[in-house]
C-alpha cells in the first residue's frame, strides 16, 4: 500500500507500507475508516483536505501500520516546507514587454500621439481657470464630493459634443485615499456625479469601480514593470502613474523597462508629505467630535502647518476626516520632460493644491509652451521660480548622484 500526501504549497511525500495488504474478514479500509484513521493530525500544521482512496476489494492492514505511514507523511512534508525556496533566473526580457497586444497598441500610440498635458485641480476656482486655458483632460480631488456633480456639469458645458463623444475631453474624479469598511457611502456618493473615469488609489477602489475607465493614482506605488504590468493587464486600468520614490535615473529605467504609454508622470505638484488619521479641522476649528457634528470647518477655512524654519505647509481634508499635509514649495520635473518625451511618455499630469485661478492659468500656460518646445525646461524652471512665492524645488526626481 503505497500513501501520497500533498500540501497547498505543492510539496509532495510518498511512503509505502512495509506489510503486505490482507483480505478483510471485518472492518476493511473504507475510505471513511481511511479518512479517520490519516486525518489524526493531533499538533502537526496540517489537517486533511481531500482523500481519495484507490485500494480495491475488502482489504486490511494494520493500524499501526496505517499511523506509521501517517507519521512518515507528515515528518516528510515538514521538512519540504522548512527547505528555502530555490529560484532560476533567466537573463532574457519578460515576456510582457515584447508578446503583449497592448504593448504593441502602446508602441503604435507612442510614436502617433502628441504628448497631453493633465491637470488635477482641488476646487471649483481651479476648474473654472483650467477649463478657461482649454484644458482636455482634468482630473479632480475635493474635499467634499457633494461638488463633484457641480464640477462634471461645468466641464461638460465647456467640451463640445464631438470632443466628449469621443474621449477627447474627459473629466476624472478621485475617491479618498484610505477606504475603511462602512465607509461605502463615500465611494458611492464619489459614483453618483457620473464622471468619465475615476483615480484609482487603492484595491478597494479596483473593485468598487471595476466596470469604469480607471487611472491608477500614485499611491499604487508604481516602481517597477512587473507591478505596472500587473495593474494594467490584470485590472485593465488606462495607465497607471509612475511612484513618486523614484528619482530620475530609476523613472528613466521603468519608461525603458515597459511601455512607456502605460505610464503617466506628475511632472509638477506639491508633494504631499504626509496622511493621517487626525483631523487637524475638526480639533482647532470646531467643539464637535468627528464629521456628524463638526460643521465641517474644512470647507470655511484654510490650515498651514508652519515648520521649524517657518515654512508653511498647506493641510487638506477629505471625506473621511483625514488630512494630508503638502509641502508649501511645488515640485518640478519641468527639466527631464524633454527626456521623457523622447522615451515615449504621453501623459503628464499637474497639480495644483491651494494656487489662485491667475497661478493655475499661468503654470498651465508655461508647461503647454515646454510642450511645444517654444520654451526650454531650464527657462521653465526659472520661471516658476519668480511665479511662486516661495520658488519651486526639483525634489526627489532630480537625478541621484553617485
Amino acid at each position: 500500500m503505497t500513501i501520497v500526501a500533498r500540501d497547498e504549497l505543492g510539496h509532495e511525500a510518498r511512503f509505502s507500507s512495509i506489510m503486505p495488504l490482507a483480505p478483510a474478514e471485518r472492518q476493511p479500509l473504507t475510505t471513511k475508516r481511511l479518512s479517520d484513521q490519516l486525518g489524526r493530525l493531533g499538533d502537526t500544521p496540517f489537517v486533511l483536505g481531500a482523500l481519495e482512496n484507490r485500494l480495491e476489494g475488502q482489504v486490511i492492514l494494520p493500524l499501526s501500520e496505517l499511523n506509521r505511514l501517517r507519521r512518515e507523511v507528515v515528518s516528510r512534508l515538514e521538512n519540504l516546507r522548512a527547505q528555502p525556496k530555490s529560484w532560476t533566473l533567466h537573463d532574457v526580457t519578460p515576456t510582457f514587454v515584447s508578446g503583449s497586444p497592448r504593448f504593441e497598441k502602446s508602441n503604435q500610440e507612442a510614436t502617433t500621439n502628441s504628448p497631453e498635458l493633465i491637470v488635477l485641480v482641488r476646487n471649483l476656482v481651479q476648474l473654472d481657470a483650467a477649463l478657461a486655458t482649454g484644458t482636455r483632460t482634468l482630473y479632480c480631488e475635493f474635499a467634499d464630493p457633494k461638488k463633484y456633480r457641480e464640477a462634471v456639469k461645468r466641464f461638460r458645458e465647456w467640451q463640445t459634443p464631438s470632443a466628449l463623444g469621443s474621449r477627447q475631453a474627459a473629466i476624472v474624479v478621485a475617491p479618498p485615499r484610505i477606504f475603511k469598511t462602512g465607509e461605502e457611502w463615500i465611494l458611492k456618493q464619489v459614483r453618483s456625479c457620473e464622471a468619465d473615469g475615476y483615480l484609482i488609489r487603492n484595491y478597494d477602489h479596483l473593485k468598487f469601480f471595476s466596470d469604469t475607465w480607471r487611472i491608477g493614482d500614485f499611491s499604487l506605488n508604481v516602481a517597477n514593470p512587473l507591478t505596472a504590468e500587473y495593474f494594467i493587464n490584470r485590472f485593465a486600468l488606462e495607465r497607471v502613474t509612475a511612484s513618486y520614490d523614484l528619482n530620475f535615473l530609476q523613472l528613466e529605467a521603468l519608461l525603458r523597462a515597459a511601455p512607456p504609454e502605460w505610464f503617466e508622470v506628475t511632472i509638477h505638484q506639491h508633494m504631499p508629505l504626509f496622511h493621517m488619521e487626525h483631523c487637524v479641522f475638526c480639533a482647532f476649528l470646531s467643539k464637535g467630535t468627528d464629521y456628524t457634528n463638526c460643521g465641517r470647518p474644512c470647507d470655511k477655512h484654510e490650515v498651514k502647518l508652519r515648520d521649524r524654519v517657518g515654512v508653511e505647509h498647506v493641510l487638506k481634508a477629505d471625506a473621511g476626516c483625514r488630512n494630508t499635509v503638502f509641502h508649501a514649495l511645488p515640485q518640478s520635473g519641468a527639466e527631464y520632460l524633454e527626456r521623457m518625451v523622447q522615451l515615449g511618455v504621453r501623459h503628464f499630469r499637474i497639480e495644483f493644491v491651494d494656487e489662485t485661478a491667475e497661478q493655475v492659468t499661468q503654470t498651465i500656460t508655461k508647461y503647454r509652451q515646454l510642450l511645444r518646445r517654444e520654451i526650454t525646461g531650464a527657462q521653465l524652471w526659472r520661471e516658476l521660480k519668480l511665479l511662486n512665492q516661495l520658488g519651486v524645488t526639483r525634489g526627489q526626481i532630480q537625478k541621484a548622484e553617485c
